[in-house]
Parts: structure tokens; C-alpha cells; sequence
């Protein structure tokens, strides 16, 4: 049986205030929630461990690249970002620059933090729909997300979004590269396709 992401539309019934999402998801800290900019809850399900091992070994990778060169700061996918769109999500790896980070009060630091991430990061695994994961990518872009990669690791194509650009689509490539947004980051895909 393949688990999928169910969707909750509570609107216009119930409207749920951005602390609301909070404190639900606070409540329920073994559930992992998104809110797309409809304001839809949507109700992620747990990777398999092929998945899961993966994106272990690429948050890896971008913590030994960060601790190096201090240039910002690394989240994990149970980190989740209010975008200025209107979307709560939790990518698989965000990174926000240092001074961005900085700019933020203590308080939304706690929180969801109220920032688009300068670049994140979705590994598909197989309980996820593409199309649906291709439009969250639009919307990291929308919101202001500078480099964002989709990798598909069962059929080994990346998919690399950057504002004003049409997806540019890779298809088994070796690595990744973090470009002007990550300097330095190279993102050797083995620990992926492996």
C-alpha cells in the first residue's frame, strides 16, 4: 500500500490563524503538516527508509559545507517556514543566509520562521505525487526561494528552479551545484543514486 499526503480543506467553514497552525502542530508532533496558500492542511506521510537514508546523508553533506563556511544556516525537514505566499511548508533541506537568519526576531526564530529559505530542497520518494511536488517548487519560487532542486531519485532526474526560469531538467547527473546561491557546495549525487 502506498501512503499519500491527504489534503484537509477546513475553508470557509473554519479559517486557522497562522499561531493556530502552530499550536496544532505543536499538539500533534507526530504528525508532519503542511498548509498550502489556500490555507488547506495537508497531512504528510512518513518516508520509507530508502528515502529517509538519503535525505539523512544529504543533510550531511550541506551541515559539514555550512559548519565550514559559516555562511548561514541549515534546517532539516522538520523545520517549517510561514512563506510570504501564504504556504507553511517543510522542505527536506532549507538553507537561509546568515544575515537574513539574523534579521528576524527570537521570536520567529521559535516559530515558523516568517522567511522563504534562499534554497531548499524535495526528494521525491515514492509516496509523493509529482505534479503536486512540482507546484510547491513554483511556490518556494514565488515566494522567493533562489535555487531550488527537485531530486527524483527513482528515475535519476533533478530538476533545478531558479526565479524568472523555466525548471531546468538533469537527467543522471553526477553532481549538483550550489552555484552563486551555495558557494563552494557541490553535491556529489552518488550518495543519492546509490
Amino acid at each position: 500500500m502506498t501512503m499519500t499526503a491527504v489534503t484537509i480543506n477546513f475553508n470557509p467553514i473554519i479559517t486557522i490563524s497562522d499561531d493556530q497552525f502552530y499550536q496544532l502542530c505543536r499538539a500533534n508532533p507526530d504528525i508532519k503538516f503542511e498548509r498550502n496558500p489556500q490555507g488547506e492542511i495537508i497531512i504528510m506521510s512518513p518516508t520509507g527508509g530508502e528515502t529517509g537514508n538519503r535525505n539523512a546523508e544529504i543533510i550531511v553533506e550541506f551541515g559539514i559545507w555550512n559548519r565550514r563556511t559559516k555562511l548561514g544556516k541549515v534546517f532539516d525537514s522538520s523545520t517549517g517556514f510561514k512563506l510570504p505566499q501564504g504556504g507553511d511548508r517543510s522542505p527536506d533541506v532549507a538553507w537561509v543566509r546568515q544575515e537574513r537568519w539574523d534579521s528576524l526576531t527570537p521570536e520567529q526564530k521559535e516559530k515558523f520562521p516568517p522567511i522563504a529559505p534562499d534554497f531548499v530542497l524535495e526528494l521525491l520518494s515514492p509516496s509523493d505525487s509529482l505534479a503536486t511536488t512540482q507546484a510547491k517548487m513554483q511556490e518556494y519560487i514565488a515566494s522567493g526561494v533562489q535555487l531550488a532542486w527537485l531530486i527524483q531519485r527513482q528515475n535519476r532526474r533533478v530538476e533545478i528552479y531558479r526565479p524568472g526560469q523555466l525548471p531546468e531538467i538533469l537527467e543522471t547527473p553526477a553532481t549538483l551545484s550550489g552555484e552563486s546561491i551555495l558557494p563552494g557546495f557541490i553535491l556529489d549525487l552518488d550518495i543519492v543514486w546509490g
